[in-house]
């Protein structure tokens, strides 16, 4: 850090040079720095996992009709789950840069003006949500049993929303103040509290009523407001980064223009990559219930094998922003070449354990013959590339931070929809299933190295002075 840095810092109350709660990211190895806050970020990633998973696997046991009302939500909790991610990225952002260059005014400033975004736009959502349900599920094709069923379910959910945005997106300004274990303990409380709500309010357990479906989300709704109060408690009381003072609305303007110049891409580009995976599943469905099934586990095996990676690019943001915003350009660069070469690595290493599995793995998800083979052709085709996608999440999180969200949420188009869906039906006419994950990574590959050289050159403009 430059030494006029170093005084701004030193003496603002917030921690930044590693007192009082906020760890210095602007200071000290890159590497091991990077490691300390992966780590927690991991099991971050898995705790979100494993909240899901919980909910699929109490509600299976109700019957098929709940799942299947369950499954038709999905793509509902998905947009509000990208709205949620894309606000939080943006706010971790901008606040990174604000603690980096020494402007904690301007951080507690952001961080409690991305809160109000976040009630108001989820208060939005909550009452479209509520007012649409039967319209919107039947226009999805679900009959009348089922919509009851989802009704009972998102009723309670929709409202219980503002425990999951706000909680989330205070876990994003904690990672940006370069703490990654507190939010990951925030997210593993949640687990462990729906693990343990879901079978008493689904099955009526004890003194507590059988609620069936409903259930799961008033679980979902309890074990999220504690987070909230978690999340909350900690900006406001120990991290003093959540200010009482009544913004104007020149104030409020100033605070959410550069938020969501980075939220709103970013939650388009969430929003891409499953309608994409959506493409490609029907392009695979004309091969069978045996290649829709192996496209579904390979996304699964995919997820897994990529998670350190993706933890790695979580916390690449707030470290590229704090020092950005500090002016240590040279410590930005050396992060990111430190983690194409982690991902190189890691990559590699996973491609070569999934090839020696690739004629065991497949039996672990099914007997059909169909499925097996397909998964083994993705097992011995698809993880080539996963060091390079690895460089593309990486390259993705980058570019937000650095201010170029535009081109994160271009890459994602062009490396999702015109590049493996395009190929993937042209290729499958050929090959088949092997030709749908020839696509796959030759995508990877592209986008890969397309993110790498975006990175760089944008860093190779940048100006040490700018905030």
């Amino acid at each position: 850090m430059t030494q006029g840095n170093e005084s701004r810092s030193s003496g603002n109350g917030f921690g930044i040079s590693g007192s009082g709660g906020i760890p210095a990211l602007v200071s000290g190895e890159v590497g091991p720095t990077l490691l300390r806050l992966t780590l927690p970020m991991i099991i971050g990633i898995v705790s979100m996992v494993a909240f899901n998973l919980i909910d699929t696997i109490y509600i299976s046991m109700l019957g098929t009709r709940e799942l299947a009302a369950l499954s038709f939500t999905f793509p509902v909790v998905m947009v509000m789950s990208s709205m949620a991610l894309g606000l939080g990225m943006g706010a971790s952002a901008v606040i990174s840069r604000a603690i980096g260059s020494g402007n904690m005014e301007q951080a507690r400033r952001l961080t409690t003006d991305s809160l109000f975004l976040a009630v108001m736009l989820v208060g939005c959502c909550v009452i479209v949500g509520l007012l649409t349900i039967k319209p919107l599920f039947s226009a999805m094709g679900a009959s009348e049993d089922i919509i009851e069923l989802i009704s009972q379910y998102m009723t309670v959910w929709y409202p219980a929303m503002l425990f999951v945005v706000i909680p989330m997106t205070g876990n994003n300004v904690i990672r940006a103040c370069g703490d990654t274990r507190t939010p990951a303990a925030i997210m593993m409380t949640a687990v462990v509290l729906n693990a343990i709500l879901d079978p008493l309010l689904i099955f009526g357990i004890g003194p507590f009523p059988s609620m069936g479906i409903r259930g799961a989300a008033v679980a979902t709704m309890l074990s999220r407001s504690v987070t909230l109060v978690l999340s909350v408690y900690i900006l406001h009381w120990q991290r003093k980064m959540v200010t009482l003072k009544i913004p104007g609305w020149t104030e409020l303007r100033n605070s959410w223009s550069p938020i969501l110049n980075i939220a709103i891409p970013a939650a388009a580009t969430r929003l891409i990559l499953p309608l994409g995976a959506g493409i490609l599943t029907r392009i695979a469905a004309q091969y069978g219930n045996g290649a829709v099934a192996a496209m579904g586990v390979a996304t699964r095996i995919e997820f897994v094998a990529l998670a350190v990676v993706m933890a790695l690019s979580s916390v690449l943001g707030p470290f590229t922003g704090q020092n950005y915003g500090a002016g240590r350009i040279d410590r930005v660069r050396e992060a990111f070449r430190i983690s194409c070469r982690f991902s190189l690595q890691w990559g590699f290493g996973t491609a070569i354990v999934l090839y020696l599995l690739s004629g065991y793995l497949p039996a672990l998800f099914s007997k059909d013959p169909d499925t097996l083979s397909a998964l083994k052709s993705y097992l011995l085709i698809v993880p080539i590339g996963f060091g390079a996608q690895g460089i593309f999440a990486l390259g993705a999180s980058a570019l937000n931070v650095l201010g170029r969200p535009l081109t994160a949420a271009a890459l994602s188009i062009v490396q999702m929809l015109l590049i493996t869906v395009p190929l993937a039906w042209i290729f499958s006419q050929s090959f088949g299933m092997t030709g749908i994950f020839g696509a796959i990574l030759i995508a990877f590959i592209i986008g890969g190295g397309l993110s790498g050289m975006l990175v760089r050159s944008t860093m190779a403009g940048l100006n040490p002075e700018r905030v």
